[in-house]
């Protein structure tokens, strides 16, 4: 069953929590946790998302979004997305370092 459409509308607050599955770690270090927050930022100037609040765990984060464009569908998708993306290529890099190591010691 799909889920229900959500309500916008201008000026509303919103807290949002996103957590992946099977509560695997989305932030592993400082570099994880910068990649999201300029996220956040670009999710501002592009948007005009107003983050009042956020915090960071391993594996979640919970916002607080101002939305006076009524666009907050568009801003988690931005956020959600882009973050992805930007968590992968380091994901990538992070496992190529790890594979270089490991190809030193031997």
């Amino acid at each position: 069953m799909p889920r229900p459409t959500r309500i916008q509308y201008e000026g509303a607050y919103y807290h949002v929590m996103n957590r992946v599955r099977a509560r695997q770690k989305i932030f592993y270090n400082s570099e994880y946790y910068s990649a999201f927050l300029k996220t956040l930022e670009e999710a501002h100037s592009r948007f005009d998302a107003q983050i009042h609040a956020y915090c960071l765990m391993d594996n979640h984060y919970h916002l607080l979004i101002g939305t006076p464009r009524a666009n907050l569908i568009r801003i988690m998708r931005h956020i959600n997305g882009l973050y992805t993306q930007r968590y992968n290529r380091l994901k990538k890099k992070q496992m190529a370092r790890s594979s270089e190591d490991v190809t030193k010691r031997y």
